[in-house]
């Protein structure tokens, strides 16, 4: 099984591959998803990070609350996207 961590206030200098690199030293990594804005295609300062269960918990006690490019990540459990209240 794995799991799909949140990773949260990523400097926007950040890359998939830096991304990857940080969490490689924690475990397998199986995929890496940085989210940018769908207009003006910039970084959005999170993504998401897919890992083994095992490696996943070891990553999230070791990461959350570091220092990474000088801005302190929080990294935990994603939570399944809550359906969107219609716009009237």
């Amino acid at each position: 099984m794995s799991k799909s961590l949140y990773v949260g206030n990523l400097p926007w200098s950040a890359t998939e591959e830096s991304v990857r690199n940080l969490f490689a030293a924690h475990g397998n990594v199986n995929s890496v998803n940085l989210i940018s804005d769908r207009d003006t295609g910039r970084a959005r300062g999170f993504g998401f990070v897919e890992m083994d269960d095992a490696d996943a918990v070891k990553a999230v006690q070791a990461l959350d609350g570091s220092v990474f490019e000088g801005r302190n990540l929080r990294v935990n459990e994603a939570q399944e996207k809550k359906p969107r209240q219609p716009r009237y």
